[in-house]
């Protein structure tokens, strides 16, 4: 066999010489930038207030869905989207301990959500994930539950 060199580890070849195979050196997963917590990845609070802010400066314009507010302002909708949203992708439990379980279809039957207001309520949150320019993937995770989501509220034709 051939002298090792620190760093690597010898793995015989087909042909029957040896050859080095780099190790890895250092931390793997466990770096500053790496994070099993969906909520701080992608950047925690700030993030998920930018994300409801923009989702809501559409909706307010929305002659569609605007009425599904029934609040005078959009301030209080906000608030919720926003409570839900951190503790769904692992940020802090503040929905849970102030509106109890969920319950999203139950919360949203009492409005008349159609396709269209789906297609709508799709429309503005794509400009509210598009606008935090998070990294592919995690911006296929967010996409792919809010789609869900969407899909699964409507509840009228």
């Amino acid at each position: 066999m051939s002298e090792q060199t620190p760093g690597q580890i010898p793995v015989p070849s087909r042909f029957g010489e040896p050859i080095a195979r780099l190790t890895p050196v250092g931390p793997r997963f466990d770096q500053p930038s790496y994070t099993d917590n969906f909520y701080e990845a992608v950047g925690g609070h700030d993030t998920f207030l930018r994300l409801v802010d923009v989702f809501y400066d559409g909706v307010a314009g929305d002659e569609l869905l605007r009425p599904m507010y029934p609040e005078e302002n959009l301030g209080p909708a906000k608030e919720r989207l926003l409570m839900f949203l951190e503790q769904y992708w692992g940020g802090p439990k503040t929905y849970g301990e102030q509106r109890g379980h969920p319950r999203l279809r139950m919360r949203h039957q009492p409005f008349q959500v159609t396709p269209a207001a789906r297609d709508r309520w799709l429309a503005h949150m794509r400009d509210a994930v598009d606008s935090l320019e998070l990294s592919p993937l995690h911006e296929a995770t967010l996409w792919d539950y809010l789609e869900r989501a969407a899909h699964s509220m409507v509840n009228s034709a």
